[in-house]
């Protein structure tokens, strides 16, 4: 027998790409599960499905970085209660310190669908009761006819799992000009902020006043206090773009529309910023 959960739950998370540099990711999860019937007789009670699975995932990929422990441009260590991060990719030197939930690292030389699938597999089959064979996921981003960027963020006052530094949406946008949807601005911001960090300018700091990690010139150093412990990171200034405003969905949204005021005053725009999968923030101006 195989008892099913489509559209179980989203995965938001940022990982590290050797090409690609921090990458903000959102996929969406269905399951299977196979095996025989319980005493009472289903596979599974859909409310333990949600309640185990979904809370397994939850705990350990969602709002993380995920980080491919057997690459060679990864160097992973415990210092001073915190994980220290250090990778090598294509567009230049990434660094992170932070409490080590915020990290999760895969025995893979590559984070993907398939290694991703594979960890949630091997992870979560154990905490199942016997009469489940096999655990079966499918891992999908959003299937969009429209234009989609991803981005990786940090909200330091945040009370949940949103306050780690490093963790990422892809997300679609909507702009429209005096009521029209608008290909071009869309087009326009997903290029702009394709694989791109946003920081906030006031979790910007000096070189100097980092306690684990040392910034090169062509860095940016943020760092800051938040309730699950003290956040550093260091980024190529190529890989980011800062923001006057924190990067909440909605601040994001507010700060597009801005920008697009700014560029021509004669037009209504509103702009229709999602945060990963089926959620978001609308902002007029």
């Amino acid at each position: 027998m195989i008892l099913f959960v489509r559209d179980l739950t989203v995965i938001d998370f940022s990982y590290l790409c050797q090409k690609r540099g921090m990458l903000g990711e959102s996929y969406i999860v269905d399951v299977e599960l196979h095996g025989g019937l319980d005493q009472t007789s289903m596979v599974l009670d859909f409310g333990k499905v949600k309640k185990v699975i979904k809370h397994a995932i939850d705990q350990l990929i969602d709002h993380k970085l995920a980080v491919p422990e057997l690459s060679a441009a990864v160097k992973l260590r415990n210092a001073k209660g915190l994980q220290q991060l250090s990778f090598e990719s294509n567009r230049g030197h990434i660094q992170m310190a932070a409490p080590a939930e915020a990290i999760v690292a895969i025995k893979a030389d590559a984070i993907n669908l398939q290694t991703v699938t594979e960890f949630l597999q091997h992870s979560i089959k154990p905490l199942l009761p016997a009469n489940i064979d096999k655990l079966i996921f499918t891992l999908r981003a959003e299937t969009v006819s429209g234009f989609f960027y991803h981005y990786s963020h940090g909200l330091k006052k945040h009370d949940g799992n949103c306050q780690r530094i490093a963790h990422g949406h892809r997300s679609t946008i909507q702009i429209y000009a005096d009521g029209m949807l608008t290909p071009r601005l869309n087009k326009y911001w997903c290029e702009r902020w394709q694989d791109i960090y946003l920081g906030s300018a006031e979790d910007l700091c000096n070189a100097d006043v980092l306690q684990h990690l040392t910034a090169g010139a062509d860095d940016y150093s943020f760092c800051y206090q938040a309730a699950q412990g003290w956040f550093e990171l260091t980024i190529p200034k190529a890989h980011c773009e800062i923001v006057p405003c924190d990067t909440t969905v909605e601040c994001l949204a507010e700060y597009i529309a801005a920008e697009l005021k700014q560029l021509d005053n004669t037009r209504q725009y509103k702009v229709v910023a999602y945060e990963g999968v089926g959620k978001g923030a609308i902002a007029v101006s």
